[in-house]
């Protein structure tokens, strides 16, 4: 089983299709060595644009090369990119520029650099925004088709990556399908729903809860933007309980989203595992274990939720 930070495989990826694809532009502002664009900027360093720490005209130097036809990557820590909420907003979203929004460095698990550079509140930005995709794999070889799915994609996109390494949850003979859930387990006591750094763990709660009689179905909410509705609304109502698990605040993250659809569709019972305050600094292990993350106490929190609201 493989170990590999979404960022870098994101780094790997455009490294390796920037021969295929001659209108990847990437954009950088003084981060290429922590978003991992160093590869395809010395292998292309035409084609690579470092505007130093200036995310506002990052942003505005990506739309601009969106809408003249090029493909930009612009890339930063993802506090930093949806600080700019207001040139995104404008420059991007409002225009329409098909512009890849990279954030990586996401939630808690960047570690020891604290709240300040702690994106805990980018995916409820960028879900306020009525045209921009939302995507944050869960593993390497989900990141490398990602990447390539969005080459060709034609609408404003942001795209959630991780400081710290993620386990991989996939064979090799996965295919990464935009805007559909990816079923990682099935089950009828209850539906996980999760995303990013927090896929693996559900994984791991899962087994834990089939030991003790619970059988829970794990799904690999990948596309946040466009949210496969019917296949939630479809295990939902074979579970009747639902828990979403993400590393960004459990307002307007994914839980908030699933909060929507069943609030509309299916009102069941839901929990929303995440984010209620702000992060601070620590190793992302720590991190992880202090608010709950970890698979051990994703069970834990599943089945005292069940406790309360099956019947």
């Amino acid at each position: 089983m493989g170990s590999t930070a979404t960022r870098a495989a994101f780094g790997e990826a455009l490294a390796t299709l920037g021969e295929k694809y001659p209108n990847i532009i990437v954009v950088d502002a003084d981060l290429a060595k922590s978003t991992m664009t160093l590869a395809f900027a010395k292998k292309f360093p035409n084609r690579h644009l470092d505007i130093g720490i200036a995310e506002g005209n990052l942003v505005g130097v990506g739309a601009g090369l969106a809408l003249a036809g090029k493909i930009p990557f612009i890339c930063s820590f993802a506090c930093f990119l949806a600080g700019r909420f207001e040139q995104i907003r404008l420059s991007v979203a409002y225009t329409n520029a098909n512009v890849r929004l990279v954030g990586t460095h996401a939630g808690i698990g960047i570690g020891e650099d604290g709240y300040s550079q702690m994106s805990l509140e980018d995916i409820a930005l960028m879900r306020s925004l009525p045209n921009v995709d939302i995507l944050q794999p869960a593993d390497k070889l989900e990141t490398l088709q990602a990447i390539e799915f969005l080459i060709n994609h034609d609408r404003p996109t942001y795209l959630r990556l991780t400081r710290h390494k993620l386990d991989d949850v996939h064979e090799a003979s996965y295919r990464f399908q935009f805007g559909k859930g990816d079923t990682l387990r099935e089950g009828g006591d209850v539906l996980l729903l999760a995303t990013g750094g927090l896929v693996k763990p559900a994984l791991e709660a899962a087994q834990a809860l089939a030991q003790q009689s619970i059988n829970a179905a794990v799904i690999n909410i990948h596309t946040i933007r466009p949210l496969d509705d019917e296949l939630i609304l479809k295990w939902a109502g074979k579970t009747r309980c639902v828990v979403t698990l993400e590393d960004h605040s459990i307002r307007g993250g994914l839980g908030g989203a699933v909060a929507e659809l069943l609030g509309e569709e299916m009102p069941v019972p839901l929990k929303r595992l995440g984010m209620s305050g702000f992060g601070e600094s620590g190793t992302q292990e720590a991190l992880y274990e202090k608010y709950g993350f970890t698979g051990a106490a994703i069970k834990t929190a599943v089945k005292n939720f069940l406790a309360t609201h099956k019947h």
